[in-house]
């Protein structure tokens, strides 16, 4: 057995104490406590095999997480294996480190990255200023179903089969979240305002089937949305239109987020699956996940708090859709 596993007679052993006493006094971790015990070899920063005692091995771990965190912060834009490599040099005393080693003993002081390292050194010339506190979070005035509804639309492609561009027709209320969509095919390649004005009647109509008015329509300026054709729907249904800023989609937010969820978890799908995608089977898909969503998809908004949209609708006057 080498030199360095002599284990002393047990009359000049010192008295044992406590790991957690230990721990405190030493300012080690608890694993280091639990290895040195009182007189057990130990491995180094180094890598060599010692036996020392726990005295020493603090003096000597002291001195070289200290030499480490010293380095680290001189140089804060070095990473462990750089500081390992640049320890070994004969001008900081050429004693070998290992990158993890380095690597451990910046994390254990809490500078274990680049960006901390620099925001410690940052702190000491200049303190940072306060943290500001966050603005408040801007929602859509509306506190009851049917009060706002907005309205988009979206392109989804130009199939083969079928003359003209595809586009999907959006609306969905502010508060439910609850959904409508229709797919159309558009001979003039733009959308056109004839879907819009049939989308707000059976809007208006399914709502007042289940209770609610339709109060508020909320648009860009689409031409398909500033024609007579889809003012006079909205009239007739007695609602009135707001039309949003230019530049400012986020006032219509809701429902350019309901889009951009059906592109994600229907269209692309949908075209992923079809070897040839045609439009009967678009607006299948559409018409299945339409009432997913509405009836079966948990919300996450600040109104429906884990619960589908038609609960809302329906739920709060005890109806079941037609």
């Amino acid at each position: 057995m080498p030199a360095a596993f002599t284990i002393a007679p047990a009359a000049n052993r010192p008295a044992p104490i406590s790991i957690a006493r230990w721990n405190a006094s030493v300012e080690a971790s608890r694993s280091a406590a639990i290895s040195c015990g009182s007189v057990l070899p130990r491995w180094t920063l180094s890598g060599e095999i010692e036996s020392r005692t726990c005295s020493s091995f603090r003096s000597r771990l002291g001195r070289r997480e200290q030499q480490v965190i010293a380095f680290a912060l001189g140089h804060p834009g070095l990473g462990p294996r750089r500081i390992a490599a640049q320890l070994a040099l004969p001008s900081w005393g050429g004693e070998r480190i290992s990158a993890n080693a380095v690597y451990k003993t910046l994390r254990r002081h809490g500078i274990g990255t680049r960006r901390r390292r620099l925001a410690l050194v940052a702190g000491y010339a200049a303190p940072s200023e306060p943290e500001r506190p966050l603005p408040p979070a801007w929602h859509i005035r509306a506190s009851r179903v049917g009060e706002v509804v907005q309205f988009d639309c979206f392109h989804v492609g130009r199939l083969q089969a079928t003359k003209g561009k595809e586009w999907q027709y959006t609306a969905t209320d502010v508060v439910s979240g609850y959904l409508w969509a229709d797919l159309a095919v558009s001979e003039r390649m733009n959308p056109q305002g004839r879907h819009d004005s049939a989308l707000v009647r059976r809007v208006a109509a399914e709502l007042a089937a289940a209770g609610w008015r339709l109060e508020r329509v909320t648009t860009d300026r689409g031409n398909e949305f500033i024609g007579q054709a889809f003012r006079g729907a909205v009239r007739a249904v007695g609602a009135h239109q707001r039309i949003i800023a230019a530049g400012r989609p986020q006032s219509n937010g809701c429902v350019e987020r309901v889009q951009r969820t059906i592109l994600e978890e229907c269209w692309r799908p949908s075209f992923a699956r079809a070897i040839v995608p045609t439009f009967f089977g678009l607006r299948d898909d559409l018409s299945r996940y339409v009432r997913y969503f509405n009836f079966e998809r948990a919300h996450l908004g600040r109104h429906t708090k884990g619960r589908a949209p038609a609960e809302l609708v329906y739920g709060a006057r005890k109806m079941a859709p037609r």
